[in-house]
């Protein structure tokens, strides 16, 4: 809102001109790009509907992480294409890096 501005005042003049707003109780906001994340805490969301044009204001502490493009790999994934494929841990790791992570191609890899 504008400062010296009623809010009341405001909301009237807001409905007038056919924009609405309202506030979304948010915990937590996350924009992933190709890169990286941004995540804002504590945010305070508000929807604004201006003629059928829906847009977002958001504000609040803002914090970036990069992102990796290497798939995570689990203990249980490691010990699942293991058991299956009849190799030790190493191997089964070693399948599911070149596989990107896919179970199920890092099983028929060790199998051929």
């Amino acid at each position: 809102m504008l400062p010296g501005m009623n809010p009341r005042k405001m909301q009237q003049m807001m409905k007038k001109m056919g924009i609405q707003q309202v506030d979304i109780p948010a915990t937590e906001v996350i924009i992933r790009t190709e890169g990286k994340e941004i995540i804002i805490t504590e945010p305070s969301v508000a929807k604004v509907n201006m003629m059928g044009q829906e847009t977002f204001q958001i504000s609040g502490n803002v914090h970036e992480k990069e992102v990796s493009s290497e798939p995570e790999i689990s203990e249980d994934d490691i010990n699942t294409v293991a058991g299956q494929a009849n190799v030790g841990s190493e191997e089964a790791k070693k399948a599911l890096e070149e596989n990107e992570g896919d179970i199920a191609a890092a099983i028929l890899a060790l199998k051929n």
